[in-house]
């Protein structure tokens, strides 16, 4: 892999993280089509590494007010009474679907699951999901997530080890589908992407810094942080004021193209 191939990967991993286009599908695709060399999913996992700094940069003050008043909840002897900590609660009961598919499913997301064909589905398939959500946000009022539906919006981001649904995707398009407002089904999402990510990133970095790491490893994790950071602050901009539209037709148009790509290849010289 060249510095200008990580780089790449690195931005398109930042920005397919938190926009709801699917980083891990054009991870797969975007290599495929350039014909570069396929690179790990260790690989890919090290450049959410990038995107979990980016995430918890983003929100840092938001996890240090979590924090403080689950603190002061538990100091005055009433934790469930304290907003904070009810949020954790809810963030940790919605981490727990993907942690056991992912366990579960892990030699699929390494070998079946790596296929153009498929992403080419998923992204048409969730650009369609993520349209009919995005339609309902118009009558949202719901701001606060209780337990069922952090469970609901848990077992949705489970569904993102399957490369093209992606993980802002499916739990964005659930929290619409709950009656959340556009804005705050954004940043649950992006609030459920730390324990997630750091839990994958624990399992498959440490094979990779084995030696230091390597000079494509690190411009693709910086590449990745920064995009990643970019991305947060204008989906949360953008959604305050404007639908999902562009990403639905967005996911269509790569789907599309990735299924012309397949077809080219099928066509061409044996």
């Amino acid at each position: 892999m060249t510095p200008a191939q990580a780089f790449v990967l690195g931005l398109v991993q930042g920005l397919g993280e938190f926009l709801p286009i699917s980083s891990s599908g054009h991870l797969i695709v975007v290599p495929w089509l350039f014909g570069w060399p396929e690179q790990t999913l260790a690989f890919d996992v090290a450049l959410h590494l990038g995107t979990l700094a980016a995430v918890l940069y983003a929100f840092w003050k938001d996890w240090l007010r979590l924090f403080t008043s689950a603190a002061q909840g538990i100091g005055a002897g009433r934790p469930l009474a304290s907003p904070g900590l009810r949020t954790l609660l809810m963030l940790a009961a919605a981490s727990v679907p993907a942690a056991i598919v992912g366990l579960l499913l892990e030699d699929w997301a390494e070998t079946v699951f790596r296929s153009p064909l498929l992403v080419a589905g998923t992204m048409a398939g969730m650009g369609a999901v993520l349209f009919v959500a995005d339609r309902s946000a118009d009558r949202a009022t719901a701001d606060v997530v209780g337990f069922r539906d952090a469970m609901l919006i848990g077992l949705a981001q489970s569904l993102a080890l399957v490369p093209g649904v992606s993980r802002s995707g499916a739990t964005i398009s659930m929290a619409l589908f709950l009656g959340y407002r556009r804005e705050e089904a954004a940043r649950f999402s992006f609030l459920l992407a730390t324990p997630i990510t750091f839990g994958a990133a624990r399992l498959k970095v440490p094979e990779l810094f084995a030696d230091g790491g390597t000079l494509q490893l690190w411009l693709g994790m910086a590449t990745a942080a920064l995009s990643g950071f970019l991305a947060i602050r204008v989906l949360l901009a953008y959604v305050r004021t404007r639908d999902y539209r562009p990403f639905v037709a967005y996911r269509l148009v790569f789907a599309a193209v990735t299924v012309a790509g397949l077809l080219a290849r099928s066509a061409g010289p044996r």
